[in-house]
């Protein structure tokens, strides 16, 4: 094994672009820095930067009182009745996310020599430097701040806060105001949007080390100063901002802990941040020269285990970093443009869960506390929407949210988004996995599958001749039958999100748990089709679409244990096969990286890697190392930095609450590595080491239990005691068989008493 990785990436030039922009966030604010040493640019974006468009207001669609008729028509066969189960508005996206404005700083020209740009994923602190100049920028997240400091500014550096970015509105109303202060000086920035109240400012001050600070016309300009130190805010309003109260609040932290104030708000950032980054990590047998080099020639070699590696604590680092007050958006927390695609949304149909696929495995319960309090926030709009269309009590979530509006309002022919009832489940699932990793259950989890089940049981009362439960309308987003319209009958996601939503909510609640367990054993089982693959619509006669980028009807598989190689060996083969057929069509980042997930449930390890090596190979990745939505760097989206991670450690560490898999599906490319600080929903720390000739697990339990132990080997119970050590040597590795056998040659495991847990 080679030394372990710096956790981080470099480049030898500025930024051209600002998708290029290296990235630094504490789950509130956001900062994209270009570190041109003549023109430096610090992009400045917020979680709560919304332009109103209308659907702030939006509502759902009153349909309850239609929903009899449209039920009757799909279980008649009329395959198109969901077309106009719509109240007949146009199609309103949800409120666009944007950046706030850039704050530049201006030198005289000088050279270059030297010039290096870097980010530290376990600081989150982002440089650079040439000769004696050197700009460092984080984003504290105990203080809610940008901090710059630039060293050795040079004869002059001017400074002004600039919303001019690509798409911003021609009639934003912007006011601009500049102070000079004791410290240095204070720079305001007021921008109303068009035809609203609302509007945002951004303030920052400006503390010099010596030298002269003068007012200019783009802020202020200061001239032969050893250092300068900016520590910047953007808050959202309504009505007139308090610019002067933001000042004085900033204002405040430079003296708060004494010292170097630099120094002190760093110390305590970096007492969150890095605690946060360092609980889990991977470090691949790579070539150090491979490690050495920039990102930008790194991605050059996308069979490199040092590309796997660094991306692997890239993806790590920009979801902690995107993650707080709210989950990362499509884009994380960043973009320089105005005009996001998609509006820049939480996407809960695929594009959100994936993205937060390894917060619980991989130690960041920021994350997964984030998409609680997404969650928790809309309860009452998801209570909506499920009375206003579907006549029911209970919650249904909608597929897109801005953060603020949880209403389902989102309909065109080929979207019927409304239509869509899986998303709670999905959305809830984390915390459920959550709760099994801690052993604690969070209140606010029972009261919101409680409402799930609600839900549920107002709406499945429609039976097929068999007295079984039929889920109708039902959607497998975003894609349609073969032979039908896009809203039609049990779809096989809905089938899984209804009977894990009604099974989970009775585990939580034992006084309704035989009424809910009975009402999901009413639901109809999974349907093989004629190819051998499990169907994406249960319903007979409804034939499959394989060439489709999303994968909902294998959501059983990922992220759920319903089907799986041990319990349901005939299902997996029929998922397995639905999973051989799939097709990429646009090549969009999520499906190469959903089919990977869904891969590695299988044991399917040639699949993970094919997977895995088309986003590698396909362009996807910025030299600011967050990723696009397509090949080519096509359309700045955080889908696939977000997700890989995900995906990597489902290959290597797979629990449930009874079950320890390791080495499920190990990609070829991945001879040798180690995996530390993986949490399992039974309770443990797993630390994996494995070479082609041996591999190795320490498992840490908080709390004893038995478990099955599933490797190469087969399958053994394992007996596991809080507060002891328990070691596994695995010996020589071979790909798991499909499925895997239940007995196999030896392995050794041995106990180290009174480790205590990390």
């Amino acid at each position: 094994m080679r030394d372990r990785p710096a956790a981080g990436t470099w480049e030898p030039e500025p930024a051209a672009r600002w998708e290029d922009a290296f990235l630094s966030g504490n789950g509130r604010h956001g900062a994209m820095v270009t570190g041109d040493p003549r023109d430096d640019r610090v992009i400045v974006t917020h979680h709560t930067l919304l332009r109103p468009n209308g659907s702030e207001h939006a509502r759902p669609p009153e349909l309850a009182h239609r929903l009899a008729a449209l039920q009757d028509r799909l279980l008649a066969g009329d395959t198109a009745a969901a077309e106009d189960f719509t109240d007949g508005r146009e199609l309103s996206w949800v409120q666009p996310f944007h950046p706030a404005f850039q704050l530049r700083l201006r030198r005289p020209p000088t050279e270059q020599d030297g010039y290096r740009r870097s980010v530290d994923f376990t600081s989150g602190v982002v440089t650079a430097g040439c000769g004696e100049w050197r700009s460092s920028v984080f984003v504290s997240r105990a203080d809610d701040v940008i901090v710059q400091r630039v060293t050795a500014p040079g004869p002059e550096l001017c400074l002004g806060l600039d919303h001019r970015l690509p798409g911003a509105p021609l009639d934003l109303a912007v006011g601009q105001g500049a102070a000079l202060t004791a410290e240095g000086a204070l720079l305001t920035l007021s921008a109303r949007y068009p035809d609203s109240e609302r509007g945002y400012t951004g303030v920052s001050v400006v503390a010099v080390d010596g030298g002269r600070t003068a007012l200019s016309p783009e802020g202020a300009c200061i001239r032969d100063a050893e250092s300068v130190l900016l520590l910047t805010r953007v808050r959202r309003h309504t009505g007139e901002p308090d610019a002067p109260a933001e000042g004085e609040a900033l204002r405040a932290l430079l003296t708060a802990w004494g010292g170097d104030p630099y120094d002190a708000l760093l110390d305590r950032h970096l007492a969150l941040h890095r605690t946060a980054y360092l609980r889990a990590g991977l470090s691949l047998d790579a070539d150090d020269a491979e490690r050495a080099l920039p990102g930008s020639a790194l991605l050059t070699r996308p069979t490199s285990p040092a590309l796997l590696e660094r991306l692997f604590a890239a993806g790590r680092y920009h979801l902690l970093s995107s993650s707080g007050m709210l989950p990362p958006r499509l884009t994380g927390l960043w973009t320089g443009d105005w005009n996001t695609a998609w509006s820049g949304a939480f996407t809960a149909d695929a594009n959100l869960p994936l993205q937060t696929a390894s917060a619980v495995a991989a130690a960041l319960p920021e994350v997964t506390e984030a998409q609680a309090a997404l969650i928790h926030r809309q309860l009452d709009h998801w209570r909506e929407n499920a009375r206003a269309i579907f006549g029911a009590r209970g919650v249904v979530a909608p597929c897109h949210t801005d953060g603020e509006s949880g209403h389902s309002h989102h309909f065109q022919r080929e979207y019927p988004l409304h239509l869509w009832t899986a998303g709670a489940d999905w959305l809830l699932t984390p915390l459920v996995h959550h709760d099994e990793t801690s052993g604690r259950r969070d209140p606010r989890t029972a009261a919101a599958l409680a409402e799930v089940a609600r839900f549920y049981e107002d709406f499945l009362t429609r039976t097929d001749r068999d007295g079984r439960l039929v889920v109708v309308p039902s959607y497998s987003p975003e894609n349609r039958p073969a032979n039908a319209s896009w809203g039609t009958v049990d779809a096989a996601m809905d089938l899984s999100a209804a009977r894990h939503a009604l099974l989970t909510a009775a585990d939580y609640h034992p006084e309704a748990a035989a009424r809910l367990r009975a009402l999901a054993d009413r639901l109809p089982p999974h349907r093989i089709n004629a190819d051998g693959a499990l169907a994406e619509w249960a319903r007979p006669g409804l034939e499959d679409s394989y060439d489709h980028r999303h994968l909902s009807h294998l959501y059983g598989v990922w992220p759920l244990d319903e089907i799986n190689p041990y319990d349901t060996p005939d299902l997996a083969a029929a998922a397995r096969e639905a999973l051989r057929r799939r097709g990429a069509e646009n090549d969009s980042a999520h499906g190469h990286l959903h089919q990977a997930l869904v891969a590695a449930r299988l044991g399917d390890r040639a699949r993970v890697a094919h997977a895995l090596g088309q986003v590698l190979a396909g362009d996807y990745f910025h030299a600011s190392l967050m990723s696009a939505h397509y090949p080519h760097r096509d359309v700045y989206n955080a889908d696939a930095a977000h997700a890989l991670p995900a995906v990597v450690v489902e290959a290597l560490v797979r629990s449930t609450p009874g079950r320890l898999v390791l080495l499920p599906a190990l990609p070829a490319g991945c001879p040798g590595g180690r995996l530390h600080g993986i949490r399992t929903r039974f309770g443990a720390e797993v630390d994996l080491t494995w070479s082609p000739g041996h591999a190795r697990a320490v498992v840490r339990p908080t709390r004893s239990c038995r478990v099955d132990l599933r490797t190469s080997a087969g399958a053994r119970p394992l007996d596991l005691v809080a507060g002891e050590d328990c070691v596994l040597d695995l010996g020589p590795q071979q790909p798991q068989h499909f499925p895997p056998p239940m007995e196999g040659t030896p392995w050794h495991h041995t106990s180290s008493a009174g480790s205590p847990p990390r």
